[in-house]
C-alpha cells in the first residue's frame, strides 16, 4: 500500500457513520450483511447509508455483491490488513519486535516488545 491509498482508506474511516458501518461489517465476517440490515443496525436512513457505503467501497474497504434483490456488503479484510500493516511497517525502526513472543503493535503494548 502506498501513501495515497492509505490516505483514501483512512479518510473513508474518519467519519463516525462510516466507521460504525465498517466495524459492523468486520463483525459480520466474510458473509457480510444486506444494506437493509446495516441501515437497521445503525438506525440510519437508506439514502445516507448508500452514500457512506459508496465511500467505503471506493476506498476498497468493503465489497458489494448482488444476491437476488439484495445487495450484500462485506468488509475487505485484505485491504484492512494491508492498511494495518502499512501503518505498522516501520514499527521499532523496521526491526522485528516480537522477541518476547508478543507483537509490539498488539493492544496494550507500550513500547517495542512489551
Amino acid at each position: 500500500m502506498d501513501n495515497a491509498n492509505a490516505v483514501v482508506a483512512l479518510a473513508a474511516l474518519a467519519q463516525e457513520s462510516r466507521l460504525a458501518a465498517f466495524r459492523l461489517l468486520v463483525q459480520a465476517g466474510p458473509a457480510g450483511l444486506a444494506a437493509s440490515r446495516i441501515a437497521q443496525a445503525l438506525q440510519m436512513p437508506a439514502s445516507s447509508l448508500s452514500f457512506h457505503l459508496k465511500e467505503l467501497t471506493h476506498a476498497g474497504l468493503v465489497a458489494p455483491r448482488q444476491e437476488g434483490r439484495f445487495v450484500i456488503y462485506a468488509a475487505r479484510f485484505d485491504t484492512m490488513n494491508t492498511l494495518l500493516g502499512f501503518l505498522a511497517e516501520n514499527c521499532c525502526g523496521g526491526d522485528p519486535c516480537a522477541t518476547s513472543g508478543t507483537p509490539a503493535c498488539s493492544p496494550g503494548a507500550t513500547s517495542c516488545g512489551t
